[in-house]
């Protein structure tokens, strides 16, 4: 029986520019997550469920762990933003604790604005009706460096009928905690979110933007190890690297919906005939547990005769190496449900996107990625056509405005490899959190 647990790293570090970084001895340690034992790690976890046991059950044995691990002590703690219940083991120790939230700016601000939402009566809706009568279109026009924005924008949590929402507020308690943090961290850069950052340097003067971290890694080109540390919550299938090497350049569609992401049957299936009808080639990665209620038994949803009109042209995984994957040549554009991972992944690649948004911070990072940002395309997630789908995968890998936004990925990309230089904002950033924040103690 296997238990599923969070993960504690503990490492040396000698601090020097990105390409001369020494980081060696590096080891995991785990400590339970308070969920129930299962017999399959490859299944996607509830994030309420997660988010309510972890802050109930984790205390205890992180502080078991922290006063163990003493060759050498800890001298510092870097935590999740949602797991604020650190901050208690960080003040019991005397540590610094640094928050890492895995968020775009404009995501971090949105969740920001949580308890004044509810303050002004905006959230939780009064009743279902409000999720289609136009409500979701309310103009937000108060939130710091954010213009243009409807609350249809804003985090998918906002959404919620139900009056006292777990979730909701257990995402204030996270944001007002932040506040007592040596530290926060983004893993976003200066030049992609300078409007809504110049207004959270404000109000958290110890927020550093230290991303993309991808092109950190790059950089470190003598550290080849890193290549033996894999953090992917599934198993990859590598061979379709293979497959790419076979296809033509920026010809192929990547279709990834991240981990956790659950679809109904009938939208996957609509996916699937757009996608047919393009006539564009495609690699997309279907986990077992995409569709609620399918198992590992149905692992291919897709109807088999979409899967015979495709073989020659398409190639469908459970899982696959999405950063080699996004940099291969062959790749010209990402359906992607727009996580902040994907998102920072795709502007490290210059990889332009079709925006399939399902829940939490995916909406207003799709907002930006189309409106803001411009390298991407949005598609109705709630009510996918195929005919829709075709149209925008047409559009993104062939058409003029998919050129356009191919560019202005390109754009970006080259501002992130700015950013992570060893004279740009976020390598300077990092250098400041490390001097400022003492994480390491020589």
């Amino acid at each position: 029986m296997k238990t599923r647990s969070c993960m504690i790293g503990s490492n040396k570090v000698i601090w020097g520019p990105p390409q001369h970084m020494l980081i060696f001895d590096f080891k995991f340690e785990t400590i339970p997550d308070g969920l129930p034992s299962t017999n399959n790690m490859d299944s996607t976890q509830s994030i309420p469920d997660l988010c309510d046991s972890t802050s109930k059950n984790c205390l205890v044995p992180l502080c078991d762990l922290i006063s163990k691990l003493n060759d050498p002590p800890v001298t510092c703690l870097i935590t999740d933003g949602i797991m604020s219940f650190t901050i208690q083991a960080s003040q019991r120790f005397g540590l610094p604790n640094v928050f890492f939230w895995a968020h775009s700016a404009c995501g971090f601000m949105g969740f920001k604005e949580c308890r004044n939402l509810m303050d002004k009566g905006i959230t939780p809706l009064k009743d279902a009706s409000y999720l289609t009568n136009g409500y979701l279109d309310t103009i937000i026009d108060w939130i710091p460096g954010m213009e243009n924005i409807t609350l249809r924008d804003l985090p998918g949590i906002y959404r919620t009928i139900e009056p006292n929402n777990p979730l909701i507020n257990f995402v204030a308690e996270q944001i007002e905690t932040a506040s007592k943090a040596s530290a926060i961290i983004l893993p976003t850069f200066d030049a992609l979110e300078s409007n809504v950052l110049n207004e959270l340097y404000t109000m958290f003067p110890k927020l550093y933007t230290i991303g993309p971290l991808e092109l950190f890694l790059d950089k470190i080109s003598e550290n080849n190890e890193f290549e033996s540390i894999k953090c992917n919550l599934w198993k990859e299938e590598s061979e379709c690297l293979k497959w790419l090497d076979s296809q033509e350049p920026d010809s192929v569609l990547y279709v990834n919906f991240g981990s956790v992401i659950v679809m109904k049957y009938n939208q996957l299936v609509e996916l699937a005939w757009g996608i047919l009808n393009s006539k564009k080639k495609f690699l997309w990665v279907i986990r077992p547990d995409i569709i609620k209620g399918k198992g590992e038994s149905e692992r291919l949803l897709v109807p088999q005769e979409i899967v015979e009109e495709t073989k020659d042209r398409g190639l469908m995984v459970g899982w696959c190496p999405q950063e080699k994957v996004l940099k291969h040549k062959a790749v010209g554009g990402f359906l992607s449900h727009c996580g902040w991972n994907s998102t920072i992944e795709s502007i490290c690649n210059g990889v332009p996107l079709i925006c399939c948004p399902y829940f939490n911070d995916q909406f207003i990072n799709c907002k930006y990625i189309c409106s803001e940002w411009k390298f991407g395309i949005v598609m109705d997630s709630e009510n996918v056509t195929r005919d829709e789908v075709e149209k925008v995968v047409v559009e993104l890998l062939e058409g003029e405005k998919g050129k356009e936004m191919k560019r202005k990925a390109i754009e970006w990309k080259k501002m992130a490899e700015e950013a992570t230089d060893f004279d740009g904002s976020s390598c300077l950033n990092l250098e400041k959190l490390v001097n400022e924040v003492l994480l390491f103690k020589s």
